[in-house]
């Protein structure tokens, strides 16, 4: 149980200290009648509050929930906050069906908890949110739902983050003070649509991958998916799977493994350089699929797992797309150059129509919104300064969760890190 202290600023605890000052009235009403008079300042404290604890977590979803099981650990007080009505909510609401964990089980847990021995070796999306349900009870996390963070800002007077947040259904306005802020808002807070001319005027159907869910509904159709990334290219497979006449834009140049390759790569990391692994893997990797350039996928010049460490780019783990690429099923086109009406012109002035486009252009950071005196650990895409393993502590006890592109190992290193340094912290300023 966490020991927050709570200073909820009502009403009767301020009455006697109004008397003394000259109170400008304000009116509730409730048309066509009005209800009563109230001071004004009155009302202002009846529609906000003040909360005082040690650490506040901004964002419940994987990150922000393995932060508060690690201060759990230490007995550090916290308060964990969540814009939307639940917990995970990308992983609840803007998933596809079909999705799985990319990577094996022992590469996916958060810290304290493993999963039950009985769960397959590539998690299903619905099996991992009720790990995190479980995962919620077995720490006592209690994320504030529906409170979206409106500002932050380091108080140097004070030496704490003074920020406001205001609940979504009451609109009241929530006032947190905090010594440790740990932004954990992921990196996919945000879905990124680039701009396309013309794309206002498509008369089609335009959804952020965020919003798709099944291809059953696609059927007959000419779909377009935009991105080459483990989500694009495994819902051109779903489309396709459905009776849809699927294509795909591949622009970047990508590694194809399979969840086993990637499974043994990452494993055998751990004994040998990656360099040496890399290399064992592009040439399994290439004894599967043969030489994909002919069909315009193109192997960046960086092997698989150096390229994810250097900038987060993951490999793309095929579920059956390559296949029916091969055998022209789905269809590959380049960059798009302009859309008018429903005909979308390519690279090279290549043209086709479209019922539907799906974006999986993936997400963006949106910490930069709330956060004023973040300059110390983030740049202006919201994203870590300093590249990982250092990338997790600001100045001013301010520190990130989830933001290094490494997956949920990466949350959970993150994690454990900050508990361990806010402990360090707590128990140097005892002394």
């Amino acid at each position: 149980m966490n020991a927050q202290k709570h200073t909820y600023m009502y009403a009767p605890f301020v009455k006697n200290n109004l008397h003394t000052h000259s109170i400008k009235q304000t009116t509730l009403t409730s048309s066509p009648n009005t209800i009563t008079l109230y001071p004004s300042s009155l009302v202002a404290l009846l529609f906000s509050m003040e909360e005082e604890t040690v650490v506040l977590i901004v964002g419940a979803g994987p990150a922000g929930l393995a932060t508060a099981a690690c201060l759990t650990q230490f007995s550090i007080p916290y308060v964990i906050i969540e814009r939307e009505d639940c917990s995970a909510s990308l992983w609840r609401n803007r998933a596809y069906d079909r999705l799985k964990l990319h990577l094996a089980k022992e590469f996916c847990e958060l810290p304290h908890m493993s999963y039950p021995k009985d769960a397959p070796t590539y998690i299903p999306k619905d099996q991992f949110v009720n790990y995190l349900d479980n995962y919620i009870d077995c720490f006592n996390i209690q994320p504030r739902y529906h409170t979206a963070m409106e500002s932050c800002m380091y108080d140097e007077g004070r030496k704490c983050w003074a920020t406001m947040a205001r609940d979504k259904v009451t609109s009241m306005v929530v006032k947190y003070k905090a010594r440790f802020l740990v932004v954990a808002s992921g990196e996919n807070s945000a879905v990124n649509i680039p701009v396309i001319p013309g794309l206002n005027y498509f008369p089609g159907e335009v959804i952020h991958s965020s919003r798709y869910k099944s291809g059953s509904a696609y059927s007959g159709k000419n779909v377009l998916v935009v991105g080459c990334g483990n989500s694009g290219m495994e819902i051109a497979y779903d489309l396709a799977a459905h009776g849809a006449n699927t294509s795909i834009v591949v622009r970047s140049s990508v590694h194809v493994m399979t969840k086993e390759l990637i499974r043994f790569g990452m494993t055998l990391v751990q004994y040998l350089p990656v360099n040496v692994v890399d290399s064992l893997l592009v040439k399994m990797s290439n004894f599967v699929f043969g030489d994909l350039s002919r069909y315009g996928i193109v192997r960046p010049k960086i092997g698989p797992l150096l390229l994810k460490s250097n900038t987060g780019r993951s490999a793309v783990i095929d579920v059956g797309t390559v296949g029916l690429i091969k055998r022209g099923v789905i269809n590959i086109l380049g960059g798009i150059s302009k859309i008018k009406d429903n005909i979308v012109e390519f690279e090279g002035r290549d043209e086709r129509a479209f019922d539907a486009i799906i974006f999986a252009t993936g997400y963006r950071s949106t910490a930069n919104n709330w956060l004023k005196n973040g300059e110390s650990m983030l740049n202006d895409d919201g994203m870590p300064k300093k590249r990982f393993p250092n990338h997790w502590k600001g100045a001013d006890g301010l520190y990130c969760a989830g933001l290094a592109k490494r997956g949920l190992a990466g949350m959970a290193m993150d994690a454990k890190n900050i508990a361990n340094d806010i402990l360090s912290t707590i128990d140097s300023m005892s002394r």
